[in-house]
């Protein structure tokens, strides 16, 4: 019998790679976003059978608690979540960044998160299930402008641990995942929209992919149930750790 994975922000990135990973290896995906239009394309590509669709936007719990409520019943017993959505917005200093910005990613990365993962426990609880939460190498390691997205990540990895303490006994397994560079739509999300800086990011980088980061998902979740990750940094092997910054007083 198929497993079923429940994935956030499948619309696009780390979200879409993986939905296509499980899917291709036989698992009844349900895969979740706000927009539509990204997500069709994966009932096109493998069926109805085996991947549903519920498009809303995470930070609305009423249309979260819809979504899960009208989940067909070859797709309502959960195995794995899969905590993906998530963004940054701003590269500003905190004494100049945005505060609808930093509300935004605290909605998103942390109440959106758990809202979802308190809504899910008791069924993957009962089906001795796992949960995957998407952190960032930003969790453990800040840096000029990273203020409350590096926060929010902190929270995440976090709030992993605690759940793994909480869940022992029962079988369910918790991991937390914190990747460093990938090129995905983060740059771009997270500078409003400017092409040119995530480019400029990027190149000649060689960062990791979205499906490089799908990949690590998929190997987790595939594990013996008798071993748990409990968390897995991982960076491109160009990416390594900053120094540390000295102010230094004028001549």
């Amino acid at each position: 019998m198929s497993k079923t994975v429940l994935i956030t922000g499948a619309t696009s990135g780390f979200g879409a790679a993986a939905a296509r990973r499980f899917a291709a290896a036989g698992w009844k995906v349900v895969a979740t976003g706000r927009r539509a239009e990204r997500l069709q394309p994966l009932v096109d590509e493998f069926g109805a059978g085996h991947v549903h669709v519920a498009a809303f936007d995470i930070r609305d719990a009423t249309a979260m608690e819809a979504a899960l409520a009208a989940l067909p019943p070859a797709f309502a017993a959960i195995d794995l979540l899969v905590n993906n959505a998530g963004l940054a917005q701003g590269t500003s200093a905190a004494q100049h960044a945005r505060l609808d910005d930093w509300r935004t990613m605290i909605d998103t990365n942390i109440t959106a998160l758990v809202t979802l993962t308190h809504r899910l426990l008791p069924q993957l609880i009962q089906q001795r299930g796992a949960i995957i939460n998407v952190s960032s190498t930003a969790a453990i390691h800040p840096y000029p402008g990273g203020n409350a997205y590096g926060g929010t990540k902190a929270f995440v990895s976090q709030f992993s641990l605690g759940l793994r303490s909480d869940l022992h006994g029962t079988g369910v397994r918790v991991t937390t995942l914190e990747p460093g560079m990938a090129e995905t739509e983060f740059t771009l999300v997270r500078t409003h929209g400017n092409q040119a800086a995530s480019d400029q990011l990027y190149k000649g980088a060689n960062p990791m992919t979205a499906e490089d980061i799908a990949e690590q998902i998929f190997w987790i979740a595939n594990l013996p149930p008798h071993l748990n990750i409990n968390r897995l940094e991982i960076m491109p092997t160009s990416q390594s750790f900053a120094g540390f910054q000295v102010a230094r007083d004028p001549a």
